[in-house]
């Protein structure tokens, strides 16, 4: 056999391994998660993105204001990165979950739709408290899976964990 079909043998053995790994891990790659980028996350999370006002700062479902939407517990809710990241940038129509993409529905990246597609069938987008570059949804992803997504009710360990020592609130949960 030629060098060159026994090289493009082991390229394409090489390519359905990192693919069988990818489908184990949930269908999405591996993301390298820096302390700085959970904590820059965990920021966004709780401030410029204000998730904390409906998913409550736990994620756990438990709402901050009750004049915000009810928000999914994101500790039980089972899903992958690449689906958090389309909820994050596209929102969900019909639902308070707002899109924060500021292009969401202008052109159809979001499930094929612009904003007349979701006013015909009389679905409407709450506007987000702000905008999140690509970026700072991909911060936001990490921070979630690294300390929210798949990690169960929250406990006392939990919460000094999320928030870095043990904070008033913690004092509140079981050990």
């Amino acid at each position: 056999m030629p060098i060159s079909q026994t090289c493009q043998g082991i390229v394409r053995g090489g390519l359905a391994a990192l693919a069988v790994v990818a489908a184990l891990a949930g269908g999405s790659a591996a993301y390298a998660q820096s302390p700085d980028d959970i904590a820059a996350g965990r920021q966004l999370f709780l401030q410029k993105g204000n998730c904390q006002s409906c998913h409550g700062w736990a994620g756990d479902g438990r709402k901050m204001d009750s004049q915000m939407p009810d928000g999914a517990n994101l500790r039980e809710i089972p899903t992958d990165r690449e689906a958090l990241v389309k909820t994050v940038k596209c929102g969900r129509p019909g639902t308070g979950m707002p899109a924060f993409d500021r292009l969401a529905y202008s052109d159809g990246r979001c499930f094929g739709l612009k904003q007349n597609d979701l006013r015909a069938r009389g679905l409407e987008m709450p506007d987000p408290p702000a905008t999140l570059a690509a970026n700072e949804v991909e911060r936001l992803a990490d921070f979630l899976f690294a300390k929210v997504v798949g990690k169960g009710p929250i406990d006392r360990a939990g919460c000094v964990d999320f928030w870095g020592s043990e904070v008033e609130v913690c004092k509140e949960l079981k050990r």
